[in-house]
């Protein structure tokens, strides 16, 4: 029985509801993705006392690949410390650092699968070049991109990405990696040689936040911060999700605001306003007395007007086939797959990982960085590149000849960012 006719007898004996050819099912799930992407629309404020918070707003960049092209945006919050250099620096490389990342492609599903692993190598290179400068500046990064309903964060330090989603629900896209927040990130620290603590007085008082000495840095990631160990590093936290067709609204904020507000009192002090007025109200409602800059970026992600509708009817008859479908390709498999499908009001999550290590990150790829490194993307023989998952100079490991493979600068910058000494 082929599958037309294995779903035919299926949707009989499911529902008398499901008495619809499957022909007119697949046509109908075409026809209601067929132009549905979402406007996006966003609002800007922010409060200016240092002038060290950027931000990176771009609408419709285009990305090329053998077949084709995807077409996404981006908008970005660099909330920078001890000067706006490393901020600035962010805010007009690491973009470009993370597209130089993405390898050859040949559709749009590659292009989403390879974009976690680029955002990790695009801040490492960021954070590698501005080093080179000498300066002391540091920033946090949280950078977001939004192609059609996927929405794709990654963040160092403690600017925040937040979702309110359509059906109320709202969610973190990202992590702090404040110490004063993240145990796991003080063991990190602490295991590589760090020193986590707070600010000692005469006398034994202990006052502040806690940081890490040396450089006194509340944050355990970022970019810059080259006076400070090498412990506190650039790999950002990466989530990717899919948001319904309903769309969603995205808040990205440095710490300003969140010290003031949690993640569910600003997704619900602005519904019902418009992406630029609801910055303008989170930015009003920040930590008051606050002697710092405060940015508030929000991003609405709107169904087609006159789609609605067709969402709201079209949506049993898809789930319906999506089901069906499913089940049919169970047959006869042991495999068990997340659920793909991208009912109205539910958030997917496609994928998450935070872990510190590069090898962790980049995972197993025979073919990256063959020819050039696999983070700053340098040129290289076949004779010259490390694999990541190599320990140290003087340690073995049975994966040395598996890559991604890196150039000797981007392979120091992770033994130093693990603990381990330079050669």
């Amino acid at each position: 029985m082929d599958i037309e006719q294995d779903i035919r007898a299926r949707t009989k004996t499911d529902s008398s509801q499901c008495m619809v050819p499957l022909a007119a099912l697949l046509k109908n799930d075409f026809e209601c993705n067929k132009g549905q992407d979402p406007i996006v629309q966003h609002g800007l404020a922010c409060h200016d006392k240092k002038g060290e918070d950027h931000t990176l707003i771009k609408l419709n960049c285009q990305h090329l690949f053998r077949d084709g092209s995807v077409v996404f945006s981006v908008f970005g919050v660099f909330d920078g410390h001890n000067g706006a250099s490393a901020a600035i620096f962010s805010k007009e490389k690491l973009l470009q650092n993370v597209l130089s990342a993405v390898p050859t492609i040949g559709s749009r599903e590659e292009w989403l699968d390879a974009l976690p692993r680029a955002l990790v190598s695009g801040f490492i290179k960021t954070d590698i070049d501005f080093q080179e400068k000498g300066e002391t500046s540091g920033t946090t990064a949280t950078l977001v991109i939004v192609d059609r309903w996927t929405v794709t964060v990654a963040a160092v330090g403690d600017s925040r990405c937040v979702l309110d989603a359509s059906d109320g629900g709202i969610f973190a896209l990202s992590v702090d990696h404040r110490f004063e927040e993240n145990a796991e990130e003080r063991k990190r620290v602490m295991e590589c040689g760090g020193e986590v603590c707070r600010l000692s007085l005469a006398g034994g008082a202990e006052i502040g936040p806690l940081r890490c000495w040396p450089g006194g840095l509340c944050l355990s990631r970022s970019i810059g911060d080259v006076d400070v160990g090498a412990f506190i590093v650039p790999i950002p936290h990466v989530k990717q999700i899919q948001l319904p067709k309903t769309g969603g609204r995205l808040i990205i904020a440095s710490d300003g605001l969140w010290d003031a507000l949690s993640i569910e009192k600003a997704a619900k002090c602005c519904r019902g306003l418009s992406a630029e007025l609801a910055a303008k109200q989170l930015e009003s409602l920040r930590a008051r007395g606050l002697r710092d800059d405060t940015t508030c970026l929000v991003v609405d992600l709107l169904p087609p007007l006159g789609h609605m509708s067709k969402i709201s009817l079209s949506t049993n008859r898809q789930n319906n086939l999506k089901a069906i479908i499913a089940r049919w390709r169970s047959k006869g498999s042991s495999t068990v797959v997340a659920n793909k499908s991208n009912a109205v009001g539910f958030v997917e999550e496609i994928f998450e990982a935070g872990s510190a290590k590069l090898a962790d990150r980049l995972g197993t790829d025979p073919c990256l960085g063959v020819l050039n490194c696999a983070i700053c993307q340098v040129n290289m023989t076949l004779h010259d590149g490390i694999s990541v998952h190599a320990g140290s100079v003087f340690s073995t490991t049975s994966q040395i000849s598996q890559g991604p493979f890196l150039c000797l600068t981007c392979k120091a910058k992770k033994d130093a960012m693990e603990g381990r000494p330079r050669s």
